[in-house]
């Protein structure tokens, strides 16, 4: 399974590497992708403003006092822990689905508010399920297009279904917005703490077998990280056939399977793909661009 690379985006707005400015009725559209097939699902519209390269547009949380399935907000003691949220996108563990794990805690409830805003980006919720560990609760989705019935490849909607999920959470529990790089750009508060790219990032690349190498990149978030990450990797002709896309508070973690040619990335390659990526990822981001 290769991730394709979107190649256009929201209507009305600049992609690929160019930072968006707000619009005033910004339209949510994925656009063509560079395999050979179409994506088209509904426009849907959508106030808020993004400050990355991804052409996804997701609304900025209000202050609302009530959590996802009515639970009242004034339930947690202000001087808990809050803990640290977590979203992960998972592309191996199923070959027919996506598989998405939300963990903020004991807070979430059974979030059927997310699950009918990733049912409007044109999915189906084909499984959801939840498990408790020392971490908290663990609320886990299998999805899956709705036109098709299989699992997501495209980039640029995994990043919408990221991004979905993330303001979701800052809409109905803003207390995250300060543990979430996101909550900088969507939340009510941003975080107090600023991480420093130059050590947050950290990138290796290992054999996994004859046939794929391993890919493991650690850095700090931003909206549409994950698409620029697989699109930096395919244009020096890597190919991505599987991964795992993790967002931990401020940091994202990635896990990619890579290919050349049907086979594990050289050592020399691996170098090209390992600086490529380091120099990418230092570079300073602006919330808008200058015309």
């Amino acid at each position: 399974m290769a991730l394709p690379v979107a190649s256009s985006g929201c209507v009305g707005v600049n992609s690929s590497h160019s930072y968006l400015k707000p619009l005033e009725s910004p339209l949510f559209c994925i656009g063509r992708v560079s395999f050979g097939w179409d994506f088209h699902p509904p426009c849907v519209p959508l106030k808020g403003r993004l400050s990355s390269s991804v052409s996804t547009i997701v609304p900025r949380a209000s202050s609302a006092t009530t959590l996802e399935d009515g639970k009242p907000n004034g339930n947690y003691n202000d001087n808990d822990a809050i803990p640290t949220p977590k979203v992960i996108i998972d592309q191996d563990s199923d070959p027919n689905a996506t598989i998405v794990e939300i963990t903020f805690g004991d807070r979430l409830g059974a979030l059927l508010d997310t699950m009918n805003a990733l049912k409007n980006l044109g999915l189906n919720v084909v499984k959801a399920s939840v498990f408790l560990d020392s971490s908290g609760k663990h609320n886990t989705f299998a999805i899956t297009k709705a036109d098709t019935g299989r699992k997501v490849e495209d980039p640029e909607l995994l990043e919408a279904i990221r991004l979905t999920i993330i303001n979701n959470m800052l809409q109905y529990h803003p207390e995250s917005s300060e543990q979430l790089a996101m909550g900088a750009a969507f939340g009510i508060t941003p975080p107090k703490q600023q991480v420093d790219v130059d050590i947050a990032t950290h990138i290796t690349v290992n054999d996994d077998g004859p046939d794929r190498s391993l890919l493991y990149v650690e850095t700090a978030d931003r909206p549409g990280l994950l698409v620029d990450l697989v699109k930096i990797i395919t244009d020096i002709n890597i190919a991505v056939e599987s991964g795992e896309f993790d967002t931990e508070g401020l940091l994202a973690k990635a896990k990619f399977h890579v290919s050349y040619r049907g086979k594990a990335i050289i050592k020399p390659l691996q170098q090209v793909l390992a600086n490529s990526l380091r120099y990418f990822l230092r570079i300073p981001t602006t919330e808008e661009a200058s015309f």
